[in-house]
């Protein structure tokens, strides 16, 4: 195994350094081959996220393959301005002259992505590191193996293996990809992972970005609408069964609005799943049985309101929430990544602030409230990744903005823009005339050329 992934790293840095991957077109080429590999496999991709996660076709479309497709069309509108970099402005001590800044490829980039959503969170770091003139080896996840197989097979037939070439396999794999000298690493996944990822490319000076997970919480103020805000975290939690990085983890509800809030979320699972969701099919599944077990443990001893029904055969929880959790229980200090939802009730702003900051700083943050103060409170205080103001996840699908955590929840950023710049080396330049030359630059200086020197730099 080491043999070969050495073997493809070189062919894959002779490609890079052939300069094959640079030009604009041969950038605009490689997406619009993924586009249409994306396009002609939808059904494939498609079948197979139902067979790994019960994904109904809907949801498939709106959160993996049309996501996907949005950022190689966002990429391909913007990508030559992005190329050209940006004109700075030149300070006193280099006129004549002009400053700018240059965008260019890291070079051989290892992609290593999860088992949530195995296309769009593989194949939208592929995107950026196409869009910026890089080489790619994809790492997908092994638990979402019949979707890994049909990637595997989708990149392999539209690129040649010297641009991107897919490596499938466990932790072996992952462990062996890591011990080698890559120019980037990009890796979402798990905080736990992260770390081994960044102690790795430590080893070699590899710039890394890290999109990991945490406990995103939301913030139901009492001022509220309580009927959307309730809708909108049902929406969050629920897709993709809870197994959604920025998926609300818990709520902080004022206790003035506790039961009626409640009530709605009731009312908003049965409308979207009907009264048995292990029946719907389109309720998704939980990804195996280890990740099933581990959910099923957290409810152990908690205070269900509805829910908590689940089928180990055919590894489904239905949407449940929980209430009067104990700070200090399992539920509480790990991140669920599961149709499982704890309401908190606080008193005051103040409380819900404290139990936010006293954990790590999450990936996303949601705050549902009219109040200018509240959000100002809030958001000046609260430190996270990216959030929504009356809205769970919808960030994520806004290509404008970029994604990424703080502290345990991440390094670096993507999406758009912000993706091209994560796979870019932003160089510094400055241009100067050959016909032009300042003598007070030289040394040794004269006290005389010190002093205007000294009047020039104060």
């Amino acid at each position: 195994m080491k043999e070969d992934i050495q073997r493809l790293i070189s062919v894959q840095r002779q490609t890079f350094l052939s300069g094959k991957t640079l030009p604009y077109e041969a950038r605009i080429r490689a997406l619009e081959a993924l586009r249409s590999a994306v396009l002609a496999q939808e059904t494939a991709l498609k079948e197979a996220l139902h067979q790994d996660l019960g994904k109904a076709s809907g949801e498939a479309y709106v959160s993996e393959i049309g996501m996907v497709l949005k950022d190689i069309t966002y990429a391909k509108k913007h990508l030559k301005t992005w190329m050209k970099g940006e004109r700075r402005r030149t300070d006193i001590g280099n006129v004549p002259g002009k400053s700018f800044t240059s965008p260019f490829p890291y070079g051989v980039a290892l992609i290593m992505s999860p088992w949530n959503y195995p296309v769009y969170l593989t194949l939208a770091p592929l995107v950026a590191a196409l869009s910026a003139g890089n080489t790619a080896i994809v790492k997908p996840s092994e638990l979402s193996e019949n979707t890994s197989r049909v990637l595997e097979k989708m990149l392999d037939e539209a690129f040649a293996a010297s641009h991107v070439s897919v490596i499938e396999g466990g932790v072996e794999t992952a462990q062996a990809l890591l011990e080698e000298p890559f120019d980037h690493i990009f890796f979402t996944g798990s905080t736990r992972v992260g770390r081994i990822v960044m102690e790795k490319a430590a080893r070699h000076l590899t710039p890394v970005t890290l999109e990991l997970g945490g406990k995103s919480p939301c913030i139901v103020a009492a001022d509220a609408d309580l009927d959307r805000a309730a809708k909108r975290i049902v929406f969050g939690k629920c897709i993709n069964a809870g197994q959604t990085c920025v998926a609300p983890d818990y709520v902080l509800v004022d206790r003035t609005v506790e039961k009626p809030f409640i009530e709605r979320m009731m009312h908003h699972i049965r409308a979207f799943y009907g009264d048995d969701p292990l029946e719907n099919d389109a309720y998704g599944r939980i990804v195996n049985t280890h990740h099933f077990k581990r959910l099923h443990a957290l409810l152990e001893g908690q205070t269900i309101v509805t829910g908590g029904e689940n089928d180990p055969e055919r590894l489904k929880i239905a949407p449940t929430i929980v209430t009067d959790v104990d700070a200090t229980a399992p539920l509480m200090q790990e991140e669920i990544f599961g149709p499982i939802l704890p309401v908190l009730a606080f008193e005051h702003l103040d409380e819900a602030i404290a139990t936010i900051r006293s954990k790590p700083h999450p990936l996303a943050l949601y705050l549902f409230t009219r109040s200018k103060t509240v959000i100002d409170d809030v958001f000046g205080r609260c430190q996270f990744g990216g959030g929504c103001i009356n809205d769970t996840i919808m960030h994520v699908a806004n290509p404008h903005l970029p994604f990424g955590g703080v502290g345990e929840s991440g390094m670096g950023a993507y999406h758009g823009k912000a993706g091209f710049d994560t796979f870019s080396h932003l160089r510094s330049i400055v241009k100067k005339p050959a016909r032009f030359d300042i003598p007070l630059r030289y040394l040794p200086l004269s006290e005389k050329q010190e002093r205007r020197i000294r009047k020039i730099l104060k």
